[in-house]
């Protein structure tokens, strides 16, 4: 904890020994899916979460991560959920319904669940930017679900 102009402010904190972390994977797309897994769960690793406190669920698109990742909430097992799959630009409008809605869903779980859910569900207009993006983004996603389950024990904690 530091202060700014004496204003207590909670430093960021990426700790993950105790974390229990869910993740949710489109397999549409299936290659940008296991790129962003495959930093996600590595980085998870690195800042210590155990592979038993880990649960991959997968889901056939983008549009039902938000159902599962409201089930993994409900089950009360998880510090944290993490969102995983890529919708790329077709030649339809189907693009941005999916992009959407698939955002709209995670963002809903996550207030109506209050648990953090770090969305990396790339949305790119090609497969090369989705490549380009996706071992970041994997990183990323796991940086933002493990600081978010520490700083909402810390704000649960807080006593002024």
């Amino acid at each position: 904890m530091t202060y700014y102009d004496n204003i207590v402010e909670f430093e960021p904190n990426l700790d993950g020994a105790d974390m229990c972390v869910g993740i949710v994977m489109s397999r549409f797309n299936s290659d940008i899916g296991e790129g962003l897994l495959s930093a996600c769960t590595a980085e998870l690793k690195k800042q210590g979460v155990q592979d038993a406190n880990i649960l991959l669920v997968t889901v056939p698109g983008a549009l039902e991560i938000p159902l599962a990742l409201k089930r993994m909430a409900i089950s009360d097992q998880f510090d944290a959920l993490i969102a995983l799959g890529a919708v790329i630009r077709g030649d339809t409008y189907h693009f941005e319904i999916v992009a959407n809605e698939s955002a709209r869903g995670v963002m809903d779980v996550q207030l109506d669940m209050e648990i953090p859910i770090a969305n990396g569900i790339l949305t790119t207009d090609n497969d090369d930017q989705a490549i380009a993006r996706m071992s970041q983004k994997g990183l990323e996603t796991a940086q933002v679900a493990l600081e978010m389950a520490n700083l909402q024990l810390k704000i649960d904690d807080i006593a002024l």
